[in-house]
């Protein structure tokens, strides 16, 4: 029975200390595979007409980021203020730029915990800004159902986010490439 204990202990072991450096690449690799494109996608509908859209916010992203207060003033982006402007400029800049960061492992812990954000003010907009107050859509965590789209899901998400601000991007990332350069030991 020791010896079996034994092999089961070196074999996990082992597998930790690959775990290690394939941990946060794997984490990155499902960032990508599962949010990158969907937070672009995201991104891309809220982008004006032209070069510098993204300093002219479409209508659709006023109608994303402030659901209430846009058709408070009849769907014209024009009665909304400086304010308003700047955190849809904001949103938008950061859905481009932040899931980018994660992936090519720059800045990553930073760049997770502004998603971890991202992902709160997106479900508490969703919630009370857009209405998603059905109880299928919000889920319940201990119910046995996985599929409610605010809680359950975006669970997932944070849970991914918060591994990734908490390991870092791994030895496989641009923030690894700095620090090695920038070591005392690579002088």
């Amino acid at each position: 029975m020791r010896a079996l204990i034994g092999l089961h202990d070196a074999l996990f072991d082992r597998l930790a200390t690959v775990g290690d450096w394939l941990m946060p690449l794997f984490a990155r690799f499902v960032f990508a595979a599962t949010l990158l494109v969907y937070y672009w996608a995201s991104a891309v509908t809220k982008l004006g007409d032209g070069i510098l859209g993204i300093l002219s916010p479409s209508v659709g992203a006023y109608a994303q980021i402030f659901p209430r207060q846009f058709e408070a003033v009849g769907y014209d982006s024009s009665q909304l203020t400086l304010f308003h402007w700047a955190v849809v400029t904001a949103g938008t800049l950061a859905e481009f730029i932040l899931p980018a960061l994660i992936v090519i492992g720059l800045a990553t812990r930073l760049a997770a915990l502004g998603m971890i954000g991202f992902v709160l003010v997106q479900s508490l907009t969703d919630y009370y800004g857009h209405g998603l107050t059905d109880p299928a859509t919000v889920g319940r965590w201990f119910d046995r159902l996985p599929d409610g789209v605010l809680l359950d899901q975006r669970l997932f998400w944070v849970f991914l986010l918060t591994f990734i601000m908490v390991r870092g991007a791994g030895v496989f990332s641009i923030d690894a490439a700095l620090r090695r350069r920038t070591s005392p030991l690579a002088a």
